[in-house]
């Protein structure tokens, strides 16, 4: 018995987190959005964690600690124990803020470890009725005849919409003017009012505006199109492949938590965004599910850091 007992315990020593994960969860999770309550984040964190919660048995609580572009809700991420009962659902911001911000108070890819991506949504290059363009080469020759003086809105710099611009920028070494408000309501309003003449959008905020006749939608910044608008091509197969700027959202947790709990948690994710009310909702937020392992979750982390730090770079753009 002895042996048996020392065996156990060698065993125990060998194989860190397996019992606690055997065990897991036994207690509510948290899930950290980085941002105030009742935008985009936090209500993909309540319909999967509610769904989550209903799966395993337990709540799971959103945390909605905003500031400073994400930066403060993420740190408080990294300091979290990692024990699997802290999470954080991180948008795109999480891969282009260290372009921004070269001292952040955590290092983004040694102290998280990904847990799985959760969705994504393509944003929409749109225009006032008025603009003289079609498509996105009929946008690209028009800004080449006037170059620099064709301006676009943005909900503020480094902004999706704004980095969207950029990638295109860079792609393609057409200049545009960016103007820059303070949230994207602002921007549309002034766009289908004709005071500006274009910008990038969440299809959320614009198809009513679209379908209203209000704007006039030229491309998609997915690689594929949108089974929601499907006669509407994506920038890439509209004359600049390789484009790509799709809004996404994915589960990261603290470094050094037990690999099997991340893997139970995955698999948790992946059971909730197959569920037929999830899929329901999150199409209301013009959010597709796309469950993804950790491993790939990581791989997509590292190349977008890779991607938005050489076009942060190429432009010099600054944060207010």
């Amino acid at each position: 018995m002895n042996q048996l007992r020392f065996v156990a315990l060698l065993l125990a020593a060998l194989i860190p987190g397996a019992a606690h994960a055997q065990q897991y969860p036994a207690k509510s999770i948290r899930f950290i959005s980085p941002y105030p309550p009742g935008g985009g984040n936090d209500t993909l964190s309540r319909i999967i964690g509610d769904r989550i919660g209903e799966q395993i048995g337990h709540r799971v609580i959103v945390d909605n600690r905003p500031g400073a572009n994400t930066i403060l809700g993420t740190e408080l991420l990294a300091k979290s124990p990692p024990d699997g009962y802290t999470f954080a659902l991180v948008p795109n911001t999480f891969a282009t803020n260290p372009g921004f911000y070269p001292k952040l108070p955590y290092d983004t890819l040694r102290d998280f470890a990904p847990a799985g991506q959760a969705a994504q949504s393509p944003q929409t290059l749109v225009a006032h009725p008025s603009l003289p363009v079609r498509t996105v080469k009929d946008l690209l020759a028009l800004a080449r005849s006037k170059p620099g003086q064709l301006s676009y809105g943005s909900s503020g710099n480094g902004s999706v919409g704004h980095l969207a611009m950029l990638l295109l920028t860079t792609m393609t070494d057409v200049p545009f003017l960016h103007v820059p408000y303070k949230g994207t309501a602002a921007v549309l309003s002034d766009v289908m009012g004709g005071h500006i003449p274009l910008t990038m959008s969440s299809m959320l905020t614009t198809l009513p505006q679209v379908r209203s006749g209000k704007l006039k939608i030229i491309a998609l910044t997915a690689t594929r199109r949108s089974k929601a608008i499907p006669e509407v091509p994506t920038v890439a197969e509209s004359g600049v492949p390789g484009y790509e700027m799709t809004l996404w959202y994915g589960f990261i947790a603290p470094a050094r938590t037990p690999d099997a709990i991340l893997r139970r948690f995955n698999t948790e994710l992946a059971t909730a965004l197959k569920h037929s009310e999830v899929v329901e909702k999150l199409s209301t937020q013009a959010v597709e599910p796309s469950p993804s392992s950790p491993e790939q979750f990581g791989a997509l982390i590292r190349t977008e850091l890779e991607k938005w730090a050489k076009v942060i770079k190429a432009t010099g753009i600054k944060l207010d």
